[in-house]
């Protein structure tokens, strides 16, 4: 074998290597907050997959180099990458849905939910968009862009490439994120809901006290200001216990966040 024809084999090597890597973590890109949000040009998309590819494709040579030394069936190895990269993708997206949840929850319990309710492409209420905005400065902030890098190389010790995990598993996997998704949605909101049952049972008490009395006037613009009270109060703790979760994830997909 020629210089040439090492060069050759060497170079067809090494992109096979990093053509796999990318057909991870390009659903992950996709999805994660910030880089996945549909403000985001698809060229800027494409950018980051390649550049993620390209920083954590030395670090998974050791583990992706005897498999495609095997000449394994490719297709097979693309379709499996691409599913596990979706399905961590799609785990990762919860989160945003959590918060999306979370202040569509806050928003009707606390009568603000007209307010500015197409400021996003999705339509959302205007507490859902202010915790999503806050949510993706504060996980750039945090560096959990760059704990992206670290999740898709450990991501390879948890789902081994050209193997897919379990139907069974991963329906089971799915249902527990789904769950955790609303369980901390509703941990977010759960203050705007306490203070909308204690609002509407002062409204009923005093509607008994004085019948003549236009409560819900009088009561609108109260629970109004104290939604965006509460906004203002526990906005930082809110997405906190957000980024918390979402670290957690990032550590440990099968378990944690």
């Amino acid at each position: 074998m020629t210089g040439i024809e090492a060069l050759i084999r060497l170079s067809q090597d090494v992109l096979w290597l990093h053509a796999l890597v990318f057909f991870r973590v390009a659903p992950m890109i996709a999805l994660f907050p910030g880089f996945g949000e549909r403000t985001v040009p698809v060229r800027i998309k494409l950018v980051l997959a390649l550049a993620l590819t390209a920083i954590t494709g030395p670090a998974l040579a050791p583990a992706l180099g005897p498999l495609l030394a095997g000449h394994p069936d490719l297709a097979r190895l693309i379709l499996t990458e691409t599913g596990i990269g979706l399905l961590l993708g799609i785990g990762i997206r919860l989160f945003v849905l959590a918060l999306q949840t979370a202040g569509s929850i806050a928003a009707q319990s606390t009568s603000l939910s007209q307010i500015l309710g197409g400021a996003s492409i999705t339509p959302m209420p205007a507490i859902g968009h202010l915790l999503v905005t806050g949510a993706v400065a504060l996980a750039m902030i945090l560096g959990l862009h760059l704990r992206l890098a670290e999740f898709a190389i450990e991501s390879y010790r948890l789902f081994p490439p050209a193997r897919l995990p379990g139907a069974a598993d991963v329906a089971e996997w799915g249902t527990g994120r789904v769950a955790r998704a609303f369980a901390l949605a509703f941990t977010l909101a759960a203050p705007f809901v306490i203070a909308s049952m204690l609002y509407n049972l002062t409204l009923g008490v005093i509607n008994r006290a004085m019948p003549q009395l236009m409560v819900v006037f009088v009561g609108a613009p109260a629970i109004t200001a104290a939604g965006l009270v509460l906004l203002f109060l526990l906005a930082p703790a809110m997405l906190g216990i957000w980024a918390a979760g979402l670290g957690g994830f990032l550590a440990d997909p099968v378990g944690g966040g």
